[in-house]
């Protein structure tokens, strides 16, 4: 781990930043209509946003056939720096075509406004397939990643990006706290370490027992659930968020956690997605990065512990960033408090876990979670929304 005068080093070392200066929007603006231009999808968007702000360091664009392939198959870029998760664009054929290596081409979001700009280094062909197996472990289409990947064009195009402009979130402008500032807000509270913790779903009580274990160990923790695009089925991310302003309100202490908003999307990638998420929280400045129960998992794709496993795949050191591992955690009815196989004597029977599944067939029916695995004004806030949705 490679400490600065900023905190824990970004990852190449370089926190990027491809927001453009006004001179640059100008110029781009004033080239707008005689450009190509490409519409992006919600990923997409998401993932151009998350390259300009630095989440995606040391990438400046989308990504080239030379770094593409080493990251399918062995989880690195052509340098040798590692990273487990594709970060392409992909586009039909038909959009590619007239395309040529050079151009500057327009990034429309799905309303035709002019987010950004690509320049165009590379257009290649690649093997959805081999993506599939390599990145999610199955060539399923069922699994909500790999249709993603089938879904999408036949077209790599690959380059450095431009922000025009970083805009507010429309839900969460108080959260939207990009890695500059995060680390800002660390070194600002003297942080010396900060362990992060990811989250699609809404907090509940083993959440928040790993949550101040790792608290016990460092100086703060770093609140970051995802607000990206996720499946249709997950829980909202304004009801989410609603339950962790809950839960900083009456059960965090204020001055040792940090509430933000991760504007990536899902990929539902598992073991590679648990390295990602460890990776961009590394370039928000944090040096630890909870690991849970099949973390960033769906369905029965990984075992339990697969995303905790694939750690000890690289050198010591080599991520830069500290996983910390936990155990599934529950409440034991005969310790009356939350814990893990590690310090429960209990017996299966002793443990209230449920899955979030089961937790979501209980809020439709108006039924809420009992107080041992959510607390009861977060539980109240799940039902609300949910019979709201009904």
């Amino acid at each position: 781990m490679t400490l600065t005068n900023d905190g824990i080093a970004p990852h190449g070392g370089t926190l990027i930043n491809r927001l453009v200066s006004d001179e640059q929007k100008a110029e781009f603006l004033s080239k707008a209509e005689f450009l190509p231009q490409v519409t992006l999808d919600d990923r997409a968007l998401s993932d151009l946003v998350m390259i300009a702000i630095g989440g995606f360091s040391p990438l400046t664009g989308f990504m080239g056939k030379a770094d593409y392939e080493p990251v399918v198959t062995d989880m690195r870029l052509a340098n040798g720096l590692p990273w487990s998760v594709p970060v392409t664009l992909s586009v039909s054929e038909e959009v590619a075509s007239p395309l040529n290596e050079g151009m500057l081409i327009c990034l429309n979001d799905q309303t035709g406004r002019y987010v950004g700009v690509l320049e165009l280094t590379e257009k290649y062909t690649y093997d959805k397939e081999k993506e599939a197996v390599n990145v999610y472990c199955t060539d399923e289409d069922l699994h909500p990643g790999v249709k993603v990947v089938y879904d999408q064009g036949e077209i790599n195009l690959a380059g450095p990006i431009w922000l025009l402009e970083r805009d507010e979130h429309p839900l969460f402008p108080k959260y939207q706290i990009d890695p500059a500032a995060a680390r800002a807000m660390f070194r600002e509270r003297g942080w010396k370490t900060v362990v992060g913790f990811q989250t699609r779903n809404p907090i509940h009580r083993a959440h928040e027992y790993i949550q101040k274990c790792a608290l016990e160990t460092v100086d703060g923790l770093f609140l970051h659930p995802l607000v990206g695009a996720t499946k249709e089925d997950d829980i909202p991310a304004d009801v989410r968020m609603r339950c962790y302003e809950i839960m900083m309100d009456r059960y965090f202490p204020q001055d040792r956690v940090i509430l933000a908003i991760n504007p990536s999307a899902m990929r539902y990638a598992g073991p590679r997605e648990a390295i990602f998420h460890a990776l961009i929280r590394k370039n928000y400045g944090c040096t630890h990065f909870i690991v849970g129960r099949d973390h960033a998992g769906v369905g029965d794709y990984y075992g339990t512990y697969d995303a905790q496993h694939i750690f000890d795949q690289f050198e010591p050191g080599e991520l830069g960033i500290t996983p910390m591992k936990f155990e599934h955690a529950f409440y034991c009815t005969r310790t009356s408090t939350m814990a893990t196989s590690k310090t429960s004597p209990s017996s299966k029977e002793e443990r209230i876990h449920l899955s979030g599944t089961k937790v979501r067939e209980m809020l439709r029916r108006g039924e809420l979670p009992p107080p041992e695995f959510s607390r009861p004004e977060v539980a109240a806030e799940l039902s609300r929304a949910m019979q709201t949705q009904s």
